[in-house]
């Protein structure tokens, strides 16, 4: 059996090759990969089910529909991307061929994550293969069918000497993190991110991070509250909450808050029916040890619960919760709470909510529900995070055109669609020149003269423009 050391320099000999850099191997690969999830959609499934009851619903629309659409953009788009991109010149390099071409940089380490154990693995090796690089692949053993079954599939339908997948714990990612790569890209915990970086930082290797935090949702404002109960309702509690981008707690004042309670009930009701532990369309949390954290995190609450509170740990079931008189100390404020569990805290003002937001870490996305166009504009333009979305959650990570991650604590990088080829992809600058100025050379050579100095200044000085387009004199 091959060490991890052997894998990487068996991956960094085949990209040394040079077999992954024609466009015609990378859609060959990234074929394949379309061919896999096609063929094995009912493995997939169901591993996904034994490892967090997942409904088929969503994870043919978070695992499945959303990677297969992801590699299709891809896969058309591939061609255009990998176009050098000319740039503007000066007239002393006029007459040169000046470019910027992506280049791939060599073997990437990519460490997924549980919560989505598929689509977090395969979206950034999509990047990887557009962009040419190696992978060696490290799925979550916490959901480990996925684990299992991602192991058994990537060499069936992928190159062996290009993309390799290693299984196991904390130590097998300890000892993948000794060695050298070319990029790692990390989706996970921030506890964690803080490990890799050290680890990276051993051999200056560049890294993204995908990493979580609490995402406010701030209601302000005219608003339509059935609609907004529902978009709420579901964005919070698909994937029972196990999303790094589901809202993590909401912002609005006391009077919104008694009128969406009702509706948030009624949504419930009609999504997961009066007992939500009998509902097909409802997952589990993950393992006992993140079902014990949730509960805990609930008993620790000084808020009232007003929906759910039920928990069930042989069955790793926690029903829909919100709690309302939630505290900025709340232990439900002081940590992501990765799980179905909505604190509601109340504001007074527009600028409190703003001001609240901001006082935080940056967070991995944003929601602002409000009928009011000023509203949205104006928490957009006075927050910054990792992605924005009014009047709905979730939903602006489908779109494969938009580049998904973090700001500040909530990650580094981003990736989805041409954002992870990017990623993935140097951006050498190429200056191509020829010998036709040569003459022209003699005003940079000493003996330096000032005259020279006055032509070549003049000569290299890019050109300004003011407003509109109109020449500064």
């Amino acid at each position: 059996m091959e060490s991890h050391k052997q894998v990487v320099e068996r991956l960094r000999g085949a990209f040394r090759s040079g077999v992954t850099l024609p466009i015609h191997f990378r859609l060959t690969q990234l074929e394949a990969m379309l061919s896999m999830l096609e063929d094995n959609e009912a493995q997939i499934l169901e591993a996904l089910h034994e490892d967090l009851a997942k409904p088929k619903f969503e994870a043919v629309l978070s695992e499945i529909h959303m990677v297969v659409n992801d590699l299709c953009y891809t896969i058309s788009n591939l061609h255009t991307w990998m176009q050098p991109i000319y740039v503007g010149t000066n007239l002393a390099t006029m007459l040169d061929d000046c470019f910027i071409r992506r280049e791939p940089l060599g073997v990437v380490l990519i460490i997924g994550a549980w919560n989505y154990p598929l689509q977090l693995i395969v979206l950034p090796l999509i990047g990887a293969i557009a962009a040419g690089k190696c992978a060696i692949l490290k799925p979550s053993e916490i959901s480990q069918s996925t684990e299992k079954l991602l192991a058994e599939l990537i060499p069936k339908y992928l190159s062996k000497d290009c993309y390799a997948v290693v299984c196991g714990g904390p130590e097998e990612t300890k000892s993948l993190l000794e060695n050298r790569y070319d990029h790692i890209f990390y989706t996970g915990s921030q506890s964690v991110a803080r490990c890799i970086l050290q680890a990276a930082a051993v051999h200056l290797t560049p890294v993204t991070l995908e990493l979580g935090g609490k995402c406010p949702c701030l209601l302000y404002g005219h608003l339509d509250m059935k609609a907004a109960a529902k978009r709420l309702v579901w964005a919070k509690f698909f994937n029972v909450g196990q999303s790094c981008v589901a809202p993590d707690y909401v912002l609005c004042t006391a009077e919104t808050r008694d009128l969406l309670l009702p509706f948030i009930k009624e949504a419930l009701e009609s999504f997961y029916g009066s007992e939500p532990q009998q509902s097909q369309d409802l997952g589990r949390i993950v393992t006992d040890r993140h079902w014990n954290r949730l509960v805990e995190l609930l008993k620790r609450s000084e808020g009232k619960v007003v929906i759910g509170g039920q928990s069930v740990k042989e069955e790793k079931y926690i029903a829909p919760t919100v709690v309302v008189d939630v505290q900025e100390s709340d232990a439900l404020m002081q940590e992501e709470i990765f799980g179905p569990i909505l604190p509601i805290l109340t504001i007074k003002s527009l600028d409190e909510g703003i001001n609240f937001i901001n006082e935080r870490e940056k967070p991995l996305a944003l929601y602002v529900f409000s009928d009011e166009s000023p509203i949205v504009t104006t928490v957009l333009e006075r927050t910054s995070s990792g992605g924005f979305c009014s009047n709905d959650g979730i939903v602006h990570m489908s779109l494969p055109g938009l580049p998904f991650g973090g700001v500040g604590a909530s990650g580094m990088g981003s990736y989805h669609g041409r954002w992870g080829f990017e990623t993935f992809s140097h951006k050498r600058s190429c200056m191509l020149r020829g010998w036709v100025l040569e003459r022209v050379n003699v005003l940079r050579n000493p003996p330096y003269k000032e005259s020279n100095l006055s032509w070549l200044r003049w000569a290299t000085t890019a050109k300004k423009k003011g407003w509109a387009g109109c020449s500064v004199m």
